[in-house]
Formats: C-alpha cells, structure tokens, sequence
C-alpha cells in the first residue's frame, strides 16, 4: 500500500467534509461549552503548529528531517494538529446537531484515522524512537493511549 497517496486522498476527503460543515452551517459553535471546545482547540492547532515549525504542513503523510518532535502538546498526544481539527469540528456538529452533519464528522473522523495511520507508519520507518514515543503519548485524546 503506498501510504503516502492515501494520506493525500483522505487529507483531500478530510478537506471537503469541512467545507461542507461550514457551507451547512454546521462548523461554527452557538453555544458557551462548543464555543469554549472551538477556542481551546484553535489555541492547541496553533501551540503544535508553532511547536513543530514550517515543516509541519505537507499534503502527504511524509516526515520531515529534523528529527521527531516531542515538545510542547506533542508531550500529551502524538497528533495535536487532527486532534485540534476534531475538536473543532465536533464541537460544532454538536452545537447544530443534524443526521447529515454527525454523518460528515464520522466520515472526517475517518478520513483523520486514515491520515494519522499513514503518518504512523512513515514515522516509524523514519524515526526509529517513535515505537516508544507511541507506546507512552496517547494518540489524539489526552491520557488515552
């Protein structure tokens, strides 16, 4: 399996789904909880984006030189950035609940499951120490392996 073309596929599907939450008015939080899950989540994309650096956007799951990063959230979830889009995401399916709308989040849900196994599994044959970072940071969820 060429895991590289497949994390650009569900990077690709992953991008239409928000989109269309946000065209459905289904992305943006109503509420004071939602709203509060949006900005803590925004805040979380923001600390890893600056923790890991200009390298740390590509359309591929493909790791970058420079070595595994392992501070700053990278310390409490080895995918801040997925985690943060999530975050954000459920916070405001929840907030405009509807059939379609939690239909949308699981298939981003997925397509976020596709991307973070590729990169995974790339990290792993790049950076021998992520067998063991893996084993003790949880995966998008803080203190869940």
């Amino acid at each position: 399996m060429n895991w590289k073309n497949l994390s650009f596929v569900a990077l690709a599907a992953l991008i239409v789904c928000v989109v269309w939450l946000y065209l459905d008015h289904s992305l943006l939080a109503t509420g004071l909880v939602t709203i509060a899950i949006q900005v803590i989540a925004a805040f979380l994309w923001v600390w890893a984006r600056l923790t890991f650096g200009i390298r740390s956007f590509h359309g591929t799951a493909n790791p970058t030189a420079g070595g595994l990063v392992t501070s700053g959230p990278y310390r409490y979830i080895r995918h801040p950035i997925y985690a943060a889009i999530l975050y954000f995401a459920w916070a405001g399916i929840a907030a405009h609940f509807s059939f379609v709308s939690v239909w949308v989040g699981l298939l981003a849900t997925a397509m976020t499951a596709v991307r973070i196994a590729a990169e995974e599994k790339l990290l792993s044959q790049t950076y021998p120490e992520y067998a063991e970072y893996s084993r003790t940071t949880a995966r998008v969820i803080p203190s869940i392996l």
